[in-house]
């Protein structure tokens, strides 16, 4: 896990926002995309239907129902060298999968409590993710301690000063 500056990082290193659902991925994105001046992508929006369907429902994903979708993410990588991405990348296989489609390809692990993910998801309204469904991400976590190119983050910071962090981490303070 580092969390020092990335001073030799290229412009075009992509970077994926992870964590558990609430944690603040999107929020955090689309700031430091808005700050670096860079594209991101949200995640989410590549899920099919019927995952989606099935979350709605509260159905936990498994290894299959995303397999089609990290896929599409990691093409999404691929294609776009310095794309900024949101994505749970819950387990350690599946960050491995998107390393592999993004040589350089880097973590902001957005670390964030139980108690404190279920009372975010639980507040948004016009999200298609059953808060009922938490529980089942933690779960399926498998934090990525010892990974390398891994930015570790305490989801309950203010905004201002995670966008910060992950920009100093980036080499672009």
């Amino acid at each position: 896990m580092s969390n020092s500056p990335a001073a030799t990082l290229p412009a075009t290193a992509s970077v994926v926002f992870m964590g558990v659902a609430g944690c603040g991925k999107s929020t955090l994105a689309a700031a430091v995309a808005a700050r670096l001046s860079r594209d991101w992508l949200e995640g989410d929006g590549l899920h099919s239907e019927a995952s989606r369907h099935k979350m709605a429902r509260g159905e936990p994903l498994t290894d299959q129902d995303r397999a089609g979708w990290l896929d599409q993410l990691a093409e999404q990588l691929r294609l776009h060298p310095g794309l900024l991405l949101t994505c749970s990348a819950l387990k350690r296989s599946y960050r491995d999968r998107l390393r592999a489609a993004s040589p350089g390809l880097r973590f902001a692990f957005l670390d964030l409590d139980r108690a404190e993910a279920r009372r975010r998801v639980a507040a948004r309204s016009s999200h298609f993710f059953a808060a009922s469904l938490v529980d089942s991400q933690f779960q399926t976590l498998e934090p990525p301690r010892d990974e390398p190119g891994v930015l570790h983050l305490d989801a309950r910071l203010p905004l201002r000063e995670l966008e910060t962090r992950v920009c100093h981490w980036l080499g672009r303070a």
